[in-house]
């Protein structure tokens, strides 16, 4: 009996010394951490509300800020940690910098994009409860594979991200062609890392609502984009991938960027495909602006010439806008515009959001569903 109670104090004695007393210890910062919080930090976190919240040590620093397009102050404390927490933030993908002393930088506690034509950090905010869309699911999943090729259009090497259904490698079936693209300031990695291509289409095969395919996430950023797609990226995916080749199992789709380049492509080699998409996107409402909307009035002119082939070649002519908000939204107005007094034929979806990957994403899940049926 004594040596079990002598055995109990030196146990209770050990804990006592060892650990640290539930007062001392470091409180838990409130909310979650973001899903893209590199794996050391507590930060950024999310509130119940969508508020995020965010901690950066600069003991240096007279002037830190948060920029998500709208500019947080952060505050400083005695130890040289700066905090800030924003308003209730739109679910989804958002670009954020942390500015220091005027110096736009990634933050190091989260992970980093490549957006606005640099390394950027990123957030997520999650969807409201219910809405798995985007969310990662116990469903058969593809895969993104990365393919290099030499770039004849470039005269060097390049690379894209190709997207194959589940059971791909097991079927020996040959699958339908997305073309998508990213916008100005991204390149190749955007839809598959930004936008979860993969997770859309693997959540939307498995309900059967969309058809399985093969996704072709190219690099967009070249000097000659339809040489690009048509001389060096299509006869590598045909040749390299088990795809149909006929113009109705090929699909064209860009956002922003990428959706004037899809508009181009499309309107220019209409022999090519059938369904078009096209994101916060449009031809300039205004041919100056250091001659960017120059040369599109021949697009016009094509599609006025030859509407009645237009209307019936083009089984989906989708276009989608992020609200009045979209920085593209005049620019697809006018455009529209344009297109009714044409009298071509074309849908149009609208969801809040601007010009951004949640808009984006929300785009594509409601563009796959329409491919190849």
């Amino acid at each position: 009996m004594m040596k079990t109670l002598v055995s109990a104090l030196f146990f209770a004695g050990a804990i006592g010394l060892s650990a640290q007393p539930v007062s001392d210890r470091p409180a838990t910062p409130p909310g979650e951490r973001s899903a893209l919080s590199v794996r050391s930090s507590q930060y950024p976190r999310i509130s119940s509300d969508n508020r995020a919240s965010f901690k950066i040590k600069a003991p240096e620093a007279k002037r830190v800020q948060i920029d998500l397009g709208k500019k947080y102050d952060m505050v400083r404390n005695a130890e040289g940690e700066w905090t800030c927490t924003t308003e209730p933030l739109g679910p989804g993908f958002h670009y954020y910098f942390l500015i220091i002393d005027g110096v736009p930088v990634a933050d190091p506690a989260s992970e980093s994009f490549y957006g606005c034509s640099t390394m950027t950090s990123g957030i997520e905010i999650p969807y409201p409860e219910g809405d798995t869309r985007f969310a990662l699911a116990d469903v058969p999943h593809g895969e993104i594979r990365m393919k290099r090729y030499f770039s004849t259009t470039a005269n060097d090497w390049r690379r894209m991200f190709v997207y194959t259904p589940p059971a791909y490698d097991q079927s020996g079936e040959k699958y339908p062609v997305l073309y998508l693209q990213h916008g100005g300031g991204e390149d190749e990695r955007g839809w598959s890392q930004q936008g979860l291509t993969d997770i859309i289409l693997d959540n939307l095969i498995a309900k059967k609502e969309a058809v399985p395919m093969i996704v072709v996430m190219l690099d967009g950023n070249t000097r000659d984009f339809d040489s690009e797609l048509f001389k060096d990226c299509i006869p590598l995916v045909e040749k390299t991938y088990r795809v149909k080749t006929d113009k109705d199992s090929r699909a064209l789709a860009g956002l922003s960027m990428g959706g004037i380049q899809t508009l181009n492509a499309c309107i220019a080699h209409p022999e090519y495909f059938s369904y078009i998409g096209v994101f916060s996107s449009g031809w300039w409402a205004r041919p100056s602006g250091g001659g960017r909307g120059q040369g599109t009035e021949k697009y016009y002119e094509i599609l006025e010439k030859h509407k009645d082939d237009f209307n019936k070649g083009f089984k989906q002519f989708w276009f989608s806008m992020g609200g009045k908000e979209d920085i593209a939204y005049r620019n697809c107005q006018t455009m529209l515009k344009r297109f009714d007094e044409i009298g071509i034929n074309y849908t149009y979806f609208e969801t809040p959001g601007g010009h951004t990957w949640p808009v984006w994403r929300e785009s594509l899940y409601r563009f796959a569903p329409l491919l190849f049926k």
